[in-house]
């Protein structure tokens, strides 16, 4: 991460590694102004605070908190305050690359790139999901979490925002395989896997194994992984582990994190549950 700051302007800038380099820019600008130019990476971002002015597609746009900025690959465009406050705004620069790939999956427009004909879009819930993704993106661990948040956004930009609208193609079923990824699941709860991984276990590319397993199981495979690990806690508050020790060797990120999940799924913290076996 490259990170600089002054009192009105900050940037943080991110490599990450574990999605091939994929770049994700953190931003707060008062008076940057970006004259023409291009990325060889598409543009994908939500504006925070304030507004910005920029120019794409033969004309200029605004864009304002709450909107989705999109840029296509190898597109002029520039970049500047709409208010005097300025703007922040959180991006991600996805290769033409990965988008093809996706869309291979998709069977969108015969696997090409993808074309985002408007360059400010504005849906609230779409929106939402990228700042959540964006959030994450940054932080460490919750690998599978980050990969299904990523590509279920980018698959709902492309079937809803793209120039070929398109719907979800029924997919054949791949039962077998997802019950063995289950298996894997059950078996490897405190590992840090990734949908890469599972995908590639079973053969299926990641989309077609993402949206399999939650027809199939009922949920994704991320929220199966917390529940693969509460039951792992269960058992081993059960014969007497601290409950920091669950929470480091089920894979939670911390105590308060295993907190929040038992919590969420059986109704009581870990604290009440140990408790209510030293009085049963």
């Amino acid at each position: 991460m490259w990170q600089q700051e002054n009192v009105k302007e900050k940037i943080q800038f991110f490599h990450l590694k574990e999605f091939d380099g994929l770049e994700m820019l953190k931003a707060s600008y008062h008076k940057q102004i970006f004259s023409r130019h291009v990325h060889e990476t598409f543009c994908i971002g939500v504006i925070e605070e304030g507004a910005q002015r920029f120019y794409r597609t033969g004309a200029e746009h605004i864009a304002l908190k709450g909107d989705i900025i999109l840029v296509n690959s190898d597109e002029i465009h520039t970049g500047s305050a709409a208010v005097a406050t300025g703007w922040s705004y959180q991006a991600i620069y996805p290769s033409p690359e990965l988008l093809r790939s996706l869309s291979r999956d998709l069977k969108y427009a015969d696997g090409s790139i993808p074309w985002f004909p408007s360059a400010v879009v504005h849906d609230p819930g779409l929106s939402e999901q990228l700042r959540l993704m964006f959030n994450l993106l940054s932080q460490k661990d919750n690998t599978l979490f980050k990969e299904t948040l990523l590509l279920s956004s980018l698959s709902w930009l492309m079937m809803k925002h793209g120039k070929t609208r398109i719907t979800a193609q029924k997919l054949p079923s791949a039962e077998k395989q997802i019950l063995l990824a289950k298996e894997y699941i059950d078996a490897h709860a405190e590992t840090d896997v990734s949908l890469n991984q599972l995908a590639g276990m079973v053969q299926l590319s990641p989309w077609h194994f993402l949206r399999q397993f939650k027809e199939i199981i009922g949920v994704t495979p991320h929220v199966y992984l917390v529940f693969a690990r509460l039951r792992m806690a269960r058992k081993l508050l059960l014969d007497g582990h601290s409950i920091l020790n669950v929470a480091i060797r089920c894979g939670f990120a911390d105590q308060s994190h295993f907190n929040r999940h038992f919590k969420n799924a059986l109704g009581i913290t870990p604290g009440m549950f140990v408790r209510s076996l030293q009085t049963a």
